[in-house]
């Protein structure tokens, strides 16, 4: 009984966790609803009056984009700015032939007027950070506006994020991603709606109550004065932008987020882009609460529930490691639960933390409804989309599992871009894309264990107990099959 009570409570733990996290995307839904009803209204600079218009260093960190490049840098050109108050810097780090292509793009629009710079290093030297780093030592901007290779800002972008920084104490806007391959595959589609959930409920649900958010890596704009008051760009996580973020809300800087202001961008359409993203995106989270949780805890400026609220912010990554636990764990619990028969109270009081699939189901759909309406069609699709999203997001908690244990180690990994494909409809083609991986991670092997393992989890239905079998369980083991088969599949596929 000793191993089954170790399971048991580990189990449980996981269990217990994750409605932890399903209780605080309850509460930052109630302060999106409750925002929604408020009028914000906030100083402005009018950029009508020159005297009014702040300069501004456009930073555009890249590496290797020879398939982007020439977009990223035609529509940055675009942007309505006076041309006297606003620079460009183009901060290649660039090891390929994208480098002289980027160069003669650079003096084509050099010509025209443009106040734009290649500025180059001779190492890279904590990535992307060291590149806006080593950028910001030159810019002559007052306010640093970022974009990663993949952006593609309206050309009012400037006009409508610039102005609220006449507020002396806000450090950063940032705006909404867009998608602009939204619907090239179910592999995108289920991007879009995490991210979506992120930049709305989250962003919006933290930062309407003053508790703490992330720049998000581009589409924003920072004040010089607070990346450097708050200790400039740092490269010891693979999250500089959550990382500074922290560090500049820890000092009493400001952050506005702007819902209202969407700027398009590419997500990853093959499965080995996806898979390098989230790896660094949550072994980086994990970095960055292992690094922030006691700046957090022991500062005396900000209130308890903000500080709640930080920890299962730098947390979020960890929910994958609850959420494999509890996935792994289940098998052998419905063994346990047709064995024991005098721990069926037990197992009632677990049933209830199904809700925390309910509270995320309530969640996700006011942000869906958002976008495509609250009509029975757009319901019933919303429940395809989300049992997709679930299934898919446990099909990576392998992987990001990974990560964070990684993250929470200190083994320490190099900063992998996610390559850019340029696709911006269902004709177009990644298959001859030079950046992509070819290699098949080890992880895959054991994600393809773990959808025969859930198989298993199915069969075991039938067989349990003496009953006719429990299928309590069934629907979990299936979507966790079908999750881990897709991502195995997938992972496969994408190498040819």
């Amino acid at each position: 009984m000793i191993l089954e009570t170790i399971i048991i409570v580990i189990y449980s733990t996981a269990l217990i966790l994750i409605f932890m996290y399903a209780l605080a995307q309850l509460n930052l839904l109630f302060n999106y609803l409750s925002a929604q009803k408020k009028e914000h209204h906030c100083a402005q600079f009018d950029l009508t009056n020159p005297d009014e218009i702040p300069f501004v260093t456009i930073q555009l960190p890249v590496y290797n984009e020879m398939y982007v490049m020439e977009r990223l840098l035609d529509n940055i050109a675009l942007l309505d700015y006076p041309k006297d108050k606003l620079e460009i810097q183009v901060l290649d780090d660039s090891t390929d032939e994208s480098f002289e292509s980027t160069k003669k793009h650079i003096a084509q629009l050099q010509s025209t007027g443009l106040d734009i710079q290649h500025v180059l290093r001779e190492n890279r030297i904590h990535f992307k950070a060291g590149a806006l780093k080593e950028g910001l030592k030159i810019a002559k901007g007052e306010l640093i506006a970022i974009f990663d290779a993949d952006f593609l800002p309206q050309k009012d972008w400037l006009q409508r994020t610039i102005p609220y920084f006449k507020n002396k104490e806000i450090g950063v806007v940032q705006t909404r991603w867009g998608h602009i391959n939204r619907n090239y595959s179910i592999l995108t589609k289920v991007q879009a709606f995490a991210l979506d959930a992120h930049f709305t409920l989250e962003q919006v649900g933290r930062n309407s109550k003053g508790h703490f958010i992330n720049f998000n890596g581009t589409a924003g704009v920072w004040r010089k004065e607070c990346i450097i008051d708050a200790g400039n760009w740092e490269g010891d996580t693979l999250t500089e932008d959550l990382d500074l973020s922290y560090r500049a809300q820890l000092k009493n800087w400001k952050f506005k987020y702007l819902e209202d202001v969407e700027t398009p961008a590419e997500l990853p359409v093959v499965i080995s882009a996806t898979r390098t993203q989230q790896f660094r995106w949550n072994k980086g989270g994990a970095e960055n609460f292992r690094k922030m949780k006691w700046k957090v805890l022991k500062n005396e400026n900000i209130s308890a529930k903000t500080k709640v609220h930080g920890l299962l912010h730098l947390l979020n990554s960890t929910m994958f490691l609850s959420i494999l636990t509890v996935a792994v764990l289940s098998i052998p619990m419905l063994y346990i639960k047709n064995e024991y028969a005098h721990l069926k109270m037990y197992f009632y009081v677990m049933s209830f933390f199904v809700i925390s699939t309910v509270i995320f189901f309530i969640c996700y759909w006011f942000m869906y409804k958002k976008t495509y309406g609250n009509s029975i069609k757009s319901f019933v699709q919303y429940i395809v989309m989300f049992f997709t999203f679930f299934s898919i997001a446990m099909g990576f908690s392998l992987q990001n599992s990974i990560a964070v244990m990684e993250g929470y180690l200190g083994k320490k990994s190099d900063f992998i871009r996610t390559p850019k494909f340029n696709i911006n409809s269902l004709t177009d083609s990644w298959k001859n894309n030079k950046y992509l991986n070819k290699n098949i991670s080890v992880n895959v092997i054991f994600e393809g264990l773990l959808m025969l393992y859930f198989a298993f989890g199915m069969y075991s239905a039938f067989i349990v107990g003496d009953q006719g079998g429990d299928f309590g369980l069934f629907p979990f083991h299936l979507m966790l099959f079908l999750g881990f088969g897709f991502v195995f599949f997938k992972s496969l596929t994408s190498k040819v």
